[in-house]
């Protein structure tokens, strides 16, 4: 059965060699084609390992805040720092007073457990603030931002949960937490409003922290503060009271940066890697699965069959099986979009908001499980590979024995044209195990098919 179902993917894939955009002739050598077409498939097997991801630099959309333990993938603790942005010019009306200073969030969703208490408290950011243009890695140390000797750092707090256990409560999408008083006296000074470099010096941001809970991680897509105020003036002769209030919010054009840390990663890929059989993708940075490639090996086999042909990659194709999915409630979701690519590229090329185009990285399509297959990723590299051959041979360079990718989870962004617009590190909670290398069951593996002509 697995003899007469390797034919059938050979000969599919040779019959597409016409029409794919993956084939990619790698040029071996010219022949007459009265010499004819040399069609060669094979399979090579790979080596798989966890990785650690310590951190990951990106500018997200959303932002994670809370704490959650997974029995298999270990701790995630989500924290925000955020500068806003000041109302440039602004003045407040004569005479006005201030009344009280807000941190809102607004949590659409969330994960884990809704009722879960969250006990969140607030810094300034006193010590230092973002450089707008800085790549500002996940697992930043917020101490190098906030002074938390000095007791006016701390600006206030509020125990939050994702939703209200009673059904009579308003709208909780909204959370507030209300600052200090020293502090809505300091903010209310527009004399520091008078430029966005002014307003910058005089107030970095807040760092959001949870202090205890480890069943709920909130979704947070907006922030901002709200500063409230009364101010008298004079209508139809009688002394009138007005309200006014300004908001400062954490937009585009400052930087705001999610600080996500596993501290028990270390022991939980410790006990994840005594079971070699199967390998592990978690988000947001936490665990990876990088895959080794025998690409002299794979290029000399494929030499060996076509002579001195043009070789043509017609589908080069590594399957990642999914096992051990997780049916319980509060579960990690299955990652949606993986990318594999080469391990060597993976910081630069998130750093210049690079875009997949083949040669150096390709996403995974998910498979839903058959009454013969069970769920899987399919990444067909075939261009990445042509470009690692190509590259020796043009460099004149000896091709390396081994090729290490990574399986990366990521975000991805399409136009109204379906077109990649940007691709992402995932920043929200996602998980999948995939089989191994040393799978005794269904070892991962690569699928070549190729043409010499």
């Amino acid at each position: 059965m697995k003899y007469n179902s390797f034919i059938l993917f050979f000969v599919l894939s040779f019959l597409t060699v016409s029409c794919t955009d993956n084939l990619v002739d790698v040029g071996t050598g010219i022949q007459p084609t009265s010499d004819g077409i040399t069609v060669g498939a094979d399979t090579f097997h790979v080596s798989t390992q966890n990785v650690i991801i310590k951190s990951m630099s990106t500018k997200p959309d959303s932002f994670l805040l809370g704490a959650f333990y997974d029995a298999k993938y270990g701790s995630t603790q989500a924290d925000i720092l955020a500068q806003v942005e000041g109302p440039t010019g602004y003045k407040y009306p004569t005479g006005a007073v201030p009344d009280s200073v807000f941190l809102v969030m607004k949590c659409l969703s969330w994960f884990g457990d809704k009722y879960a208490p969250l006990d969140v408290n607030v810094y300034e950011m006193n010590k230092k603030t973002f450089n707008f243009t800085d790549n500002i890695p996940t697992d930043l140390n917020p101490s190098q931002y906030v002074d938390f000797a000095d007791s006016k750092s701390w600006l206030g707090h509020n125990v939050i949960t994702a939703r209200h256990a009673s059904v009579v409560s308003s709208d909780s999408i909204w959370k507030t937490i209300k600052l200090s008083d020293n502090f809505k006296n300091r903010f209310f000074d527009d004399t520091k409003y008078a430029s966005e470099k002014t307003f910058k010096d005089f107030f970095g941001g807040v760092y959001i922290k949870v202090n205890f809970g480890t069943s709920a991680l909130l979704n947070i897509n907006t922030l901002y503060l709200e500063s409230y105020y009364h101010y008298h003036v004079m209508r139809n002769g009688k002394d009138t009271i007005l309200n006014g209030s300004l908001v400062f919010p954490a937009n585009l054009n400052v930087r705001q940066v999610n600080r996500i840390v596993h501290p028990d990663t270390t022991a939980v890929i410790a006990k994840l890697n005594l079971k070699d059989s199967i390998n592990y993708v978690s988000s947001p940075a936490n665990i990876q699965t990088s895959i080794v490639v025998p690409l002299a090996r794979m290029k000399q086999r494929m030499d060996a069959k076509i002579l001195n042909k043009n070789l043509t990659m017609n589908n080069i194709v590594i399957k990642a099986e999914v096992t051990e999915l997780d049916s319980s409630t509060y579960g990690q979701p299955r990652v949606a979009s993986l990318m594999i690519m080469k391990d060597s590229e993976l910081s630069e090329f998130f750093k210049n908001n690079e875009i997949p185009s083949g040669s150096n990285a390709a996403f995974g399509a998910y498979q839903e499980a058959t009454t013969t297959t069970v769920p899987y990723y399919s990444f067909n590299i075939a261009k990445l590979i042509a470009t690692e051959i190509k590259t020796a041979a043009t460099n004149g360079t000896a091709l390396p024995e081994y090729l290490t990718l990574r399986l990366v989870p990521v975000d991805v962004t399409y136009n109204s044209n379906n077109a990649i617009t940007a691709v992402k590190q995932q920043n929200s909670m996602s998980a999948v195990t995939i089989r191994s290398g040393k799978n005794k069951v269904s070892p991962m593996r690569i699928h070549v098919v190729y043409s010499g002509f």
